[in-house]
């Protein structure tokens, strides 16, 4: 099954993905900051990426602004997943190349639907 990376520095969030995704069959990778994302999509490129973009050390934004510049990685579907959800925030996410924005709280139902349509 493909291969899930998320990106996300909350504790709760982190564990109830993790566990629904492996429910799906997917393989999960765990990153707790933005550096730690990059640092893993160096090594291992997944298919899909849950993104937060309130994190310590590199936020989402910067994240997919690498990830998009990238010719290797620019083609991953990435999902934000934030609290930030005025509609000036998701134009944002949206115009710095995520294929979805959904704001938390979230359904997990709704989330594993749209991670499947990128499988």
């Amino acid at each position: 099954m493909s291969k899930i990376l998320i990106v996300d520095d909350e504790p709760n969030i982190v564990m109830a993905l993790d566990y629904a995704l492996q429910k799906q069959g997917f393989t999960v990778l765990i990153a707790r900051d933005g550096q730690e994302a990059l640092d893993i999509v160096k090594k291992d490129i997944p298919k899909v990426i849950i993104l937060d973009i309130m994190m310590p050390k590199v936020d989402g934004f910067e994240v997919l602004n690498q990830l998009k510049s990238n010719p290797k990685t620019k083609d991953i579907a990435v999902l934000i997943l934030s609290a930030k959800n005025k509609a000036k925030d998701i134009e944002n996410g949206l115009k710095a190349g995520a294929n979805e924005y959904l704001a938390k709280p979230f359904s997990t139902k709704k989330l594993i639907e749209k991670i499947k349509s990128y499988c």
